[in-house]
């Protein structure tokens, strides 16, 4: 979740000179800038909270990391990555539970849904509704059922889920640190992709709020960079693509901000 609204549109590289968007394979429609970061992995800001939904695309399945705001903001995103990536959607993972990242997964219905030990349980009991009406979600896309009925299939260690033709996708559950239920997704390949969720912030500072464990926060930092490497590129929550040097500065930032090693 964000703290703060996020104008529309993708950024370029940042004045720290991280990897950025900018020489990337692109495919626009008005609302939707998709990049592919790495063959046959995607990800694209979508308009709003700035907020990043990726893809993985497989021989014979897709992969969704994150699904958007709302139910609508989902179904735009679905009927782009139809043309966009030929297989289709059957897996969505969250990488955490604040609802600008998970009441999109409503425009799924077929996907099996994949999370942190005990996501499925927070979302039935937590406010995710209320806190996007407080942040400014169109009251006609929120709607008090959006997470009604939805299993998650508990992610208790490091799973690999096989996509076909040789891709993969790792989750890895972090535990507790921006958000109750972390959880990041590592795409091997040249070079490997790590889709962190919102542990890792480029637009703006990362967002701790009520529900984070920030001792914990930089300790997770560092189980992405030994996750990726020091090659990989790094997809934040929000913001554009950044490199470990991104990543370990801050690290550094937010062990100093919390007062923590």
């Amino acid at each position: 979740m964000r703290g703060d609204m996020r104008d529309e549109g993708p950024e370029e590289a940042s004045a720290d000179g991280v990897a950025g968007a900018g020489s990337e394979t692109r495919a626009e429609t008005p609302e939707q800038t998709w990049e592919e970061v790495a063959p046959a992995v995607w990800r694209c800001r979508l308009p709003g909270w700035d907020e990043t939904v990726g893809a993985v695309a497989g021989a014979r399945e897709a992969l969704l990391v994150d699904a958007g705001p709302s139910r609508r903001a989902g179904a735009a995103v679905a009927a782009r990555l139809r043309d966009l990536l030929g297989p289709p959607v059957r897996r969505v993972v969250l990488t955490h539970p604040h609802f600008d990242h998970v009441l999109g997964v409503a425009a799924f219905p077929g996907a099996e849904v994949y999370g942190s030990a005990g996501l499925g349980r927070y979302l039935a009991d937590a406010p995710v509704v209320d806190e996007a009406l407080a942040h400014g979600l169109d009251p006609r896309d929120a709607k008090p059922d959006a997470l009604a009925g939805l299993r998650v299939t508990d992610v208790t260690g490091e799973t690999a889920l096989d996509l076909g033709g040789g891709r993969r996708a790792v989750l890895v559950p972090l535990g507790a640190a921006h958000s109750p239920h972390d959880l990041a997704v590592l795409v091997p390949g040249t070079p490997p992709v790590v889709f962190c969720g919102d542990l890792v912030e480029e637009s703006g500072e990362p967002q701790a709020g009520p529900d984070a464990r920030p001792e914990a926060w930089p300790a997770a930092l560092d189980r992405l960079l030994a996750l990726g490497g020091p090659a990989a590129r790094y997809v934040p929550g929000h913001g554009a693509v950044v490199d470990a040097a991104f990543v370990r500065a801050q690290r550094r930032e937010l062990a100093e901000r919390f007062g923590v090693g």
